[in-house]
């Protein structure tokens, strides 16, 4: 095979980088993983993992580069599982306004990979649109049903991303369940309508969560309601003002309230509403906690294993991870922090490329992270960092290899 930057070999499932024509038979091979997240706004993880392959052969010419790249649950963790050799089963479903949207869920063994942020997601909505009060989870339900009419065992969901905060009362509705008012009128999509909601049919949900497991992919840990709760910290994000923010919580009290009922868990409100995660996605965390018997994991702990970066670990010399900015954040279960500290368990030490990065040596270091390496120490520009991040990246990740592969202390 030549030693050109578009060489690619299929290993398996996984595409793997090979250089070096003269190498000769038997001879060992430097092996390096490359497992980063998204560039949000500039390159997907798929994008990412290729450019830093690109500038490490371009430095370390006899190298095998093998590309995994991840995601935290949200938007990115379908297409992480794709690469990892799942199959794609497409769908059609509702958006988070309720226009069919295309979509797909990743299956393999039984087990289905189901991304919210791709069904009925904040990047689904219209450029500059917000529904904080109507938007809806329902794309979300409709994806989770399809694996389940596919007979899917296990249900792994994605919630990262979400444009919606109607507790996963649309989710529920596509799974079977019925939201009614005092007159037994179904209410209108969104959370702010769950105000007016007075009784919650669970009789005809969908068969197949009584067989499935249904495992959620998340890095939140708030609780569903209050200062601290879906509506208070992640409303905002979705375009709720105030005014929004104060309805919405309060209707996922009634929510939380009705469905406790509903279950037999009592009227004083539904004991999932305060569990860690519930406030995930809008609350879809309460509802699959509450109602779908769902667990909830780490995403980039689920992912790694979805991947088989467990696998592909030992025997590297390096591990190179990322995302568009190392900051605070990623120290609280992101991608970068998840991959380092499993790359770590095995030996291998980890350097991460980003955007930028706003964490010193010792936070770094902390994390499994021997060295970061960002865009902007080449370009201070950030529109040009985004613009040309391909580049950039492809530039920065030379001298990842020169600092880590070629210099005999390393």
């Amino acid at each position: 095979m030549g030693t050109g930057d578009d060489d690619l070999a299929e290993s398996g499932d996984v595409a793997t980088v090979v250089a070096g024509p003269d190498r000769p038979g038997g001879t060992a091979v430097t092996r390096v993983l490359v497992a980063p997240d998204k560039f949000k706004g500039s390159l997907s993880a798929t994008a990412v993992a290729a450019a830093v392959a690109v500038g490490l052969r371009r430095v370390a010419t006899d190298l095998e580069v093998v590309l995994n790249p991840v995601a935290d649950g949200g938007d990115g963790t379908l297409e992480a599982a794709l690469d990892a050799g799942y199959a794609r089963v497409p769908v059609r479903v509702s958006g988070p306004l309720g226009d069919p949207v295309d979509t797909a869920y990743a299956l393999r063994e039984g087990t289905a990979v189901v991304e919210m942020a791709d069904a009925c997601g904040l990047v689904r909505m219209p450029p500059g649109r917000f529904a904080p009060l109507t938007a809806s989870s329902a794309g979300l339900g409709e994806v989770v049903r399809a694996a389940l009419d596919a007979g899917c065992a296990r249900v792994v969901v994605g919630i990262g991303g979400s444009a919606s905060t109607d507790g996963g009362a649309g989710m529920l509705g596509a799974l079977g369940a019925r939201f009614l008012d005092a007159n037994g009128v179904d209410l209108p999509p969104g959370g702010g309508a769950l105000s007016r909601l007075d009784r919650v049919d669970l009789s005809r949900l969908h068969p197949g969560l009584d067989r499935a497991e249904i495992v959620l992919a998340t890095d939140v840990d708030n609780p569903l309601l209050g200062a601290r709760g879906a509506a208070a910290v992640y409303g905002p994000q979705k375009g709720a003002g105030a005014a929004d923010v104060e309805v919405l919580d309060a209707a996922l009290a009634r929510l939380s309230q009705v469905l406790g009922t509903a279950t037999g868990a009592g009227s004083g409100g539904h004991p999932a509403a305060a569990l860690p995660g519930a406030g995930a996605a809008g609350g879809v965390g309460f509802a699959a906690l509450a109602v779908l018997g769902a667990s909830a994991r780490p995403g980039i702990e689920l992912l790694l294993e979805l991947t088989g970066f467990h696998e592909k670990v030992p025997g590297a010399a390096l591990v190179v991870t990322g995302e568009g900015s190392l900051d605070r954040q990623t120290l609280a279960g992101k991608a970068p922090a998840g991959v380092a500290a499993a790359a770590r368990a095995h030996g291998v030490p980890v350097v991460a490329v980003a955007g930028r990065c706003l964490l010193d040596d010792a936070e770094l270091a902390d994390a499994g992270i021997g060295a970061a390496y960002a865009l902007t120490d080449l370009e201070p520009d950030p529109a040009r960092c985004m613009t040309e991040a391909e580049p950039l990246l492809q530039q920065l990740s030379e001298r990842v290899a020169r600092e880590w592969l070629l210099e005999p202390d390393r």
